[in-house]
């Protein structure tokens, strides 16, 4: 006999609908699988032959082929299990076939017949949604994922008998339904207010997160370079729910969403260690998962010491920050996965990391120095909005009495700012100012005759590339819009220069 069923994986950050057929026949007991499964998959006949029996369904000992179509797509899921295991039965003729084209079926099965949760369930059920199916047969640890997408009634399920009960029609099962939502929102505990000092780079920091543009940070240990970066989340604006649906989906394929949870509604803050290597920053593996930059997608992906990174690892940032996704080529598939994100980095300016302290002389050579730097390529930093010195503070600053502005202040002239960006993009696919290209920055940036003289004058002193004179720009208007202004004056010039100096010894960039 013959059944098929409807199961998915995934490829890239998009789900895909596998139709599992199952063909029962005479001959030597056996039981093969067809379809280019990997070895999570090809393990999956154990497991669903001892839930099945382990359920109380005795089947007769048959030759029995599994095909997982698309046929030429390798198949890396264990959530097909449960459509393999329900084709099989009716296959078997245990349940009936008429009403499984309705539904898509995803989950583990333990060998006694448990269901359990699977990572990817979001964009899998996604797909079955645009695919026209009704329904989406998950364990209960999924269902709140599953939950997310309009559309489509979700079934909870604990185990394989209860499954096998609703579809023979002997039992019940009721659509999981929708709890009130409930915006998981955690306890700022780290705040601008704390960062005694440093008023520039703060105000760096709110430009920063007002036009979503990268920051290099450069100064002596100890300044508050790491504690300003960890304070960036408190001032950045929440994510749409489209934002939030992509982060989510990114999320749920990494399995990396917590136990049936919802929405991700804060954005990402990514901060690897030094020994990330290439594949684990941009994605890889034989069927790519996402990478470092993904997983920041829409949010912030922060590298403290960048300097102690491999030097592959950093430079294959090079095209992500500048195309807004990461392109991956394997021999069975090249897919692209999204990394818009806020790149933050910390770096010394030396190895003993006290070049240019006012307080405690550099011991380091100038071979020493030079071995330091040339880790990170002048293409590498040309990419960085804003480059600044973050100095020593002072024992006055620290011991003040007075607070620093809170983040919840600055927050609201950056939400002020952005949705100026919103209202100027909205006919286009982005939403700040740091993703102009140089097209729609000729368009909507007007400079006065003022800041095109300013403009020039740093252009030939400085001897800035194409590159730089855009990012400069780009950093000008958000000036202009944190300022309220709709025009790039010599002012807004002048702080988008002050904002991109020298942080290397002997580099200006």
């Amino acid at each position: 006999m013959y059944a098929c069923t409807k199961g998915a994986t995934t490829l890239g950050v998009d789900g895909v609908i596998i139709d599992v057929e199952v063909d029962v026949s005479n001959g030597l007991p056996c039981f093969e699988m067809v379809g280019m499964p990997d070895a999570m998959v090809r393990e999956a006949k154990e497991r669903v032959r001892i839930a099945i029996r382990n359920s109380g369904i005795r089947l007769q000992q048959d030759k029995v082929t599994v095909n997982l179509a698309p046929a030429g797509m390798r198949k890396d899921s264990a959530g097909l299990d449960l459509p393999i295991a329900v084709a099989l039965l009716a296959a078997y003729g245990v349940i009936p076939t008429e009403r499984l084209d309705r539904y898509l079926f995803i989950s583990e099965l333990s060998l006694e017949g448990e269901c359990r949760r699977v990572s990817g369930v979001l964009p899998m059920a996604i797909k079955a949604q645009e695919s026209g199916l009704q329904a989406v047969v998950v364990a209960k640890g999924n269902i709140n994922e599953a939950l997310l997408v309009d559309g489509i009634a979700v079934y909870g399920i604990e185990n394989l008998s209860e499954l096998v009960e609703f579809l023979s029609g002997r039992g019940e099962l009721q659509p999981a339904a929708k709890e009130p939502a409930q915006e998981e929102r955690e306890v700022l505990q780290d705040d601008f207010c704390d960062v005694q000092g440093q008023f520039l780079a703060k105000r760096a920091f709110e430009i920063a997160a007002a036009g979503g543009h990268n920051i290099v940070l450069s100064g002596s240990p100890g300044a508050g370079k790491t504690m300003l970066a960890r304070r960036m989340g408190s001032i950045l604006p929440d994510m749409t729910r489209k934002e939030a649906l992509e982060v989510t989906k990114i999320y749920s394929i990494a399995g990396l969403l917590k136990n049936n949870s919802g929405l991700i509604t804060r954005r990402p803050f990514r901060s690897p260690h030094h020994t990330v290597s290439s594949a684990a920053m941009i994605g890889g593996g034989s069927i790519p998962k996402p990478g470092e930059v993904t997983l920041s997608h829409n949010g912030v992906l922060f590298l403290d010491e960048l300097p102690e990174f491999g030097k592959n690892a950093l430079e294959c940032l090079r095209q992500p920050l500048e195309d807004g996704f990461v392109s991956v080529s394997r021999v069975n598939a090249t897919l692209s996965f999204p990394s818009r994100i806020m790149l933050i980095a910390a770096l010394n300016p030396c190895p003993c990391g006290y070049y240019g302290d006012s307080e405690i002389p550099c011991e380091c050579s100038l071979p020493q120095i030079k071995k330091y730097t040339r880790k990170l390529s002048g293409p590498l930093l040309d990419r960085f909005d804003i480059q600044i010195r973050v100095p020593r503070v002072s024992y006055q600053e620290i011991t003040s009495e007075v607070r620093a502005e809170k983040s919840s202040v600055i927050r609201q002239r950056v939400v002020a700012a952005r949705k100026i960006q919103l209202d100027r993009f909205r006919e286009l696919d982005i939403v700040c100012n740091a993703q102009m290209n140089h097209g729609i920055l000729k368009k909507y940036c007007q400079l006065t005759d003022e800041a095109q003289e300013l403009m020039e004058t740093a252009f030939q002193e400085r001897n800035l590339s194409a590159r730089s004179y855009d990012r400069i720009v780009k950093v000008a208007q958000t000036v202009a819009d944190l300022s309220g202004s709709d025009i790039i004056s010599e002012i807004h010039i002048g702080e988008a220069l002050q904002l991109r100096g020298e942080i290397l010894p002997g580099n200006n960039f």
